[in-house]
């Protein structure tokens, strides 16, 4: 799973006014589909309920048109990641997803090696569409599963069953090289063995990549108005832990918070933003983050569907531009790259902030003394401990 989301943020230790970057960061390619069948209780995602077909043909040109608007930003930059991200982009058509893949390789600097992920819902329809998103030029797939489970899905508002969530998987398998499966735990009525079983069902799939979150409580959600009856946090820590030793035996690196991969199978679009990189988000509600010569811009897309189609058509795609202040990057910077167990290379801060890694040397040594976190010439990364408490650590830096 991948998610374009803003980060704001406070840090007045620093000083510094000017910014000049010398290289720009990688730039990925977020594209935002806002439609899905069934809105979950749980999402916050800028996700909408479809009543009936959605305006495919309107919303690729719209893309389209978005991210030609968008060029002058990214001019002879390559484009090292797409991500189709919703809702549920599995809705579009194969052919639709081909005209899209192609007009990034006509319009933007796309690698060849791109890596393309698409975001699907294990729904029949879709599966059976998987094929055709291969023959695109999707290369990745990423499977909301959540469970193997009949009772949980029905409680997490799925459309989906346990045997659609099966079949979903095994053909992701026969047709991707990469795949990602989605899963959740600490879901309502959830035991600690179920939980565990359903990490022994994903990895009878083979799959490259695993991601596994807590189910939260989310502002502004169904499940906030009306909360379920959710495991205690001693059971949900155990599930947690106990999650990770089973992929770690199993041959999965936990290398971000939520995310495990086979070796070389990490999600290099999420890799980027962990490490601070530029996106551009296209589509309705999508956000970016892009690094100009002297600033760092991000800008926030037209959120509903029908303002984003409507001001599109008026060349107006975004409804929100900031400049980020140059005070606020060390955190945000650090807010990202403390997501991964391997940490960042040193001379990645100044590259990204365009701002010495001395300004933040008091924070990093005291949190090196609390054993959250390990500084070293080549490596900066938290502890086991500093992962544990990361929102602690991340403190050190506000």
């Amino acid at each position: 799973m991948a998610r374009t989301i803003p980060i704001f943020s406070q840090n007045s230790r620093s000083t510094v006014t000017n910014l000049e970057f010398r290289v720009s960061p990688p730039l990925a390619l977020y594209v935002h589909v806002p439609w899905c069948v069934q809105k979950c209780p749980y999402c916050d995602f800028n996700s909408h309920e479809a009543n009936g077909t959605i305006p495919e043909r309107e919303y690729v040109d719209a893309l389209i048109a978005d991210l030609q608007s968008a060029l002058p930003l990214i001019w002879g930059r390559p484009v090292v990641s797409v991500f189709f991200g919703g809702g549920t982009p599995s809705l579009l058509s194969p052919a639709a997803i081909d005209e899209l893949i192609a007009a990034f390789r006509a319009l933007a600097m796309l690698a060849p090696d791109a890596e393309i992920t698409l975001e699907a819902n294990p729904g029949t329809v879709e599966a059976e569409k998987f094929a055709g998103f291969r023959s695109a030029g999707v290369n990745r797939l990423s499977l909301g599963i959540q469970s193997f489970n009949d009772e949980h899905l029905k409680a997490l508002g799925r459309i989906h069953g346990a045997a659609e969530a099966r079949r979903a998987a095994q053909l992701a398998g026969e047709h991707f090289d990469s795949f990602n499966l989605d899963l959740m735990y600490g879901l309502p009525g959830q035991t600690h063995e179920q939980a565990l079983a359903d990490v022994e069902t994903a990895l009878s799939f083979s799959p490259s990549h695993l991601s596994c979150y807590q189910l939260t409580l989310e502002p502004n959600t169904r499940f906030a108005a009306f909360p379920p009856e959710l495991p205690e946090s001693d059971i949900c820590a155990d599930m947690q832990e106990s999650i990770e030793a089973r992929l770690a035996t199993a041959g999965f690196s936990n290398y971000e918070t939520s995310a495990f991969a086979r070796q070389g199978k990490q999600c290099k679009h999420n890799l980027n933003y962990w490490y601070f990189g530029d996106y551009l988000g296209i589509g309705a509600g999508a956000h970016s983050k892009l690094t100009l010569h002297d600033r760092v811009l991000r800008q926030m897309r037209w959120k509903h569907p029908k303002a984003y189609l409507d001001n599109i058509r008026s060349g107006n795609a975004i409804q929100d531009e900031t400049q980020v202040e140059a005070k606020s990057l060390p955190f945000e910077f650090m807010m990202n790259a403390l997501r991964l167990a391997d940490g960042f290379h040193p001379s990645l801060f100044e590259a990204r902030t365009a701002q010495p890694l001395i300004g933040i040397q008091s924070e990093l040594k005291a949190a090196e003394a609390d054993g959250l976190l390990v500084v070293g010439p080549e490596k900066i990364a938290p502890t086991a401990k500093g992962r544990r408490f990361l929102n602690v650590l991340l403190e050190r830096f506000l």
